[in-house]
């Protein structure tokens, strides 16, 4: 295949159809990125990367294609495209540095305010002289604005787009909206925020971004779950014994105290990122691969969890968090938790969902850590080396690996355990992983919100944890001091070990090297 093919190829991926009365329409239109915030750090280190990597694969054609950039901020183009140039590294580019000029000419700042008319009309005339250059014609232009502000100026942002920034959709063009976590800080909040958003866009115009979906891991899970026979009869009560979903990280709230307080990892972490991997994990098989069924069955998930109780919960925060002038002396923010969640259907009553989150640790990872039940009428008396574990790494280092007994190669019947490892790396030697942002841009531009949380998604969500988020909040319950560097507190090891779980001693796994 030539690059032009190549280039065409990518091209048309990039295009979709939509229904318009009895007749299919092709999306022919020019599109428009919007990002919101730009001058901010979420835009220069993860919206304007994700874009320049689409762009360097040809998802984003530069003579459909133009990027705005809207914040507060009083900038000029140039100066806006100076700030986001060090973060535009791509290893998927023949010539990176002529690449990056080109991406960066693609950019136009406008400077106005998050809540007035004044910003927002001179960015859609911005935005129609681009339309109208590209010869687009009227309803078939496609506009994508993307929030990477604080959910506070959300409600304010949504009535300027809706009021001054709409275009026309009768020849397949469309509006639609990137919003980032958090959603709200409860389940009061975040139906408010829904509400006001609801009222101003349709639930297909809202994208309610959650970058965990698109790490590639995290999507291989429903093809590991549904494409491969020898897991359907293993992935139920009668042979797990329980779940772990971990993230890790080794390094503290790092000058972003002040913001981190207001929310806590429960917040941050476990209410968003590892309960959509649970429900990924817990759910059943959806009729079909269409957005709407598996969402339809993450609900279902999330509506069969029983209300959390206080003594299968453990919190922690790491010592030196409070010496962080921007956080209170008196904070009772977590930095560390372990949650156990119980699912009360046919395949899971009775397994433990251990979520666990901290930071300060001793490492970092975010992993899925499966563990079987103990083998009956172990003849090998090989139940003190550990029990058979089915381990998805999600970062660093993607892998897959099943920990399982072995015969220790030799002239002795012993055992020893071992694995089965599929490390990504070693696997797929020059294949560049996406970024979990780029994958979630384009599935939006392509319409597709398999890989986003919706409405009723998002309310299940927040019941689980408001109850004990408000017990928190109120001081009913108190994170242990932990050392920085360790493991967390020593209560959430016995916790774990309660709820079943048995660790393995004697056995690391080591990624493979090349």
């Amino acid at each position: 295949m030539g690059s032009g093919e190549w280039c065409l190829q990518k091209r048309d991926s990039f295009k979709s159809e939509t229904l318009v009365g009895n007749e299919t329409v092709p999306e022919i239109g020019c599109l428009s990125i919007i990002v919101l915030g730009a001058s901010g750090d979420l835009a220069k280190k993860k919206t304007f990367p994700a874009l320049f990597h689409l762009y360097c694969q040809g998802f984003l054609p530069p003579n459909e294609v133009h990027i705005f950039g809207y914040a507060r901020t009083k900038i000029s183009d140039d100066e806006l495209r100076n700030r986001i140039r060090g973060y535009l590294v791509s290893e998927r580019s023949a010539s990176p540095s002529k690449d990056v000029s080109k991406f960066l000419q693609l950019i136009k700042y406008v400077s106005g305010s998050y809540d007035a008319a004044e910003g927002f009309q001179t960015l859609d005339m911005e935005i129609s002289k681009h339309e109208t250059s590209k010869n687009s014609l009227e309803g078939s232009s496609r506009r994508l604005f993307y929030l990477a502000l604080p959910p506070s100026v959300y409600p304010s942002v949504c009535r300027m787009i809706r009021r001054y920034c709409m275009n026309k959709s009768n020849l397949g063009g469309w509006t639609r909206i990137v919003v980032e976590k958090p959603f709200g800080r409860d389940l009061g909040s975040a139906e408010e925020l829904s509400s006001q958003i609801g009222e101003l866009f349709d639930e297909p115009q809202i994208y309610r971004i959650d970058h965990y979906l698109g790490k590639e891991l995290v999507q291989n899970l429903l093809v590991l779950r549904f494409a491969n026979r020898f897991f359907l009869p293993l992935w139920n009560r009668d042979n797990i014994d329980n779940v772990q979903i971990v993230f890790r990280e080794d390094f503290g709230t790092e000058g972003r105290g002040g913001y981190f307080d207001e929310y806590g990892i429960i917040r941050d972490i476990i209410q968003n990122h590892l309960l959509q991997v649970l429900c990924l994990v817990a759910m059943e098989k959806p009729v079909s691969l269409k957005p709407e069924h598996i969402r339809d069955e993450k609900v279902k998930v999330l509506q069969s969890v029983l209300p959390i109780k206080d003594e299968e919960v453990v919190l922690g925060q790491y010592e030196g968090y409070r010496d962080d002038p921007t956080v209170p002396d008196h904070s009772n923010t977590p930095t560390f938790a372990t949650v156990i969640l119980r699912i009360h259907n046919e395949r899971w009553e009775g397994v433990p969902f251990i979520l666990k989150a901290g930071k300060a640790l001793n490492s970092r990872k975010a992993e899925i850590r499966v563990q079987f039940k103990d083998v009956p009428g172990d003849i090998f008396k090989c139940k003190k080396q550990g029990r058979n574990e089915f381990v998805i790494r999600l970062q660093p280092s993607e892998a897959m690996y099943m920990k399982l007994m072995v015969k220790q190669p030799g002239l002795e019947m012993s055992t020893v355990q071992s694995e089965l490892d599929l490390s990504y790396r070693q696997r797929y030697q020059g294949v560049t992983i996406p970024e979990a942002y780029e994958r979630l841009i384009l599935d939006t531009i392509r319409g597709d919100q398999q890989h986003f949380v919706r409405r009723d998604e998002l309310k299940a969500a927040w019941e689980i944890f408001t109850p004990l988020l408000h017990r928190i909040d109120n001081g009913e319950m108190n994170p242990i001091p932990y050392q920085a560097g360790s493991r967390g507190p020593a209560e959430a090891d016995e916790l774990l070990e309660k709820a079943g779980y048995v660790q393995t001693h004697g056995y690391i796994w080591i990624p493979p090297t090349l």
